[in-house]
């Protein structure tokens, strides 16, 4: 996170908590396609959808008290603008079981307070982590405007430092049981990119190498993922073999 800070309420603060109850003026129509990915506790992968913006109400809840006793929420609704980050994810906790309850605070005056996206809470030195396009965003989830077509990542990180984010390259179509290549990279907070090594890929022989690289064999239609111990999980690539592809996610 830019700006580190040994408060763990201020830098959760300042990623993820301030959701102005003023909201601006949309900068999304409604409907615009934003891509969510939502990682909860021990790297789980709660959603990875295609999300259409729309502002959202969300109650407030008494069980949002992550931060402290007497920190929960006053129940009470508040909605929360569509083209943001937090708007995403509100939007979508409407549809999709894996990520609700939403478990938000209005205890404090600098806005809501994120606790948990489905069973996944904060707890001791945890927080919500928010990437937008693979960068860290050093203002709140309702200051982080969202445009058509980008990537809005919510992680459980355990503590800070903040784990870096995986991301797998991999051929949209191949033959069954012809070796193909792949490459992993990692993301750190500022969207620098390096080949990631030592990452695990279904159908791969081994972990990828000091270059990122992997050969993989497949003989189905597989939605590949990549993982490393301490990273975030890479969103999955749909590969296609001969004529049959992954069914939806």
């Amino acid at each position: 996170m830019p700006g580190s800070t040994p408060n763990r309420l201020a830098a959760a603060c300042t990623l993820v908590l301030s959701v102005s109850l003023l909201l601006a003026p949309a900068a999304l129509g409604k409907g615009a396609e934003v891509d969510l990915r939502v990682v909860g506790k021990g790297g789980k992968v709660l959603t990875e959808r295609t999300v259409r913006t729309a502002s959202t109400q969300v109650k407030t809840s008494s069980r949002a008290a992550c931060f402290g006793k007497g920190s929960g929420g006053s129940g009470a609704k508040v909605t929360i603008a569509g083209d943001t980050a937090m708007g995403v994810l509100a939007r979508a906790s409407l549809t999709t079981g894996s990520i609700a309850p939403l478990l938000i605070s209005d205890h404090f005056d600098f806005g809501l307070a994120l606790c948990g996206v489905g069973g996944s809470i904060v707890s001791g030195e945890a927080s919500w982590y928010l990437k937008i396009d693979h960068r860290a965003l050093a203002v709140g989830g309702d200051q982080a405007k969202v445009k058509p077509g980008q990537e809005v990542l919510w992680d459980l990180a355990p503590s800070y430092p903040y784990p870096d984010e995986l991301v797998l390259q991999a051929p949209p179509k191949v033959s069954a049981g012809v070796p193909f290549g792949v490459r992993a990279f990692s993301y750190d907070e500022k969207g620098r990119r390096k080949p990631a090594a030592g990452v695990r890929i279904p159908g791969a022989a081994g972990l990828t190498g000091s270059d990122g690289r992997a050969v993989v064999t497949l003989n189905g239609p597989r939605r590949l993922g990549a993982t490393k111990d301490g990273d975030i999980p890479a969103a999955r690539v749909a590969v296609c073999v001969g004529r049959k592809c992954p069914g939806a996610a």
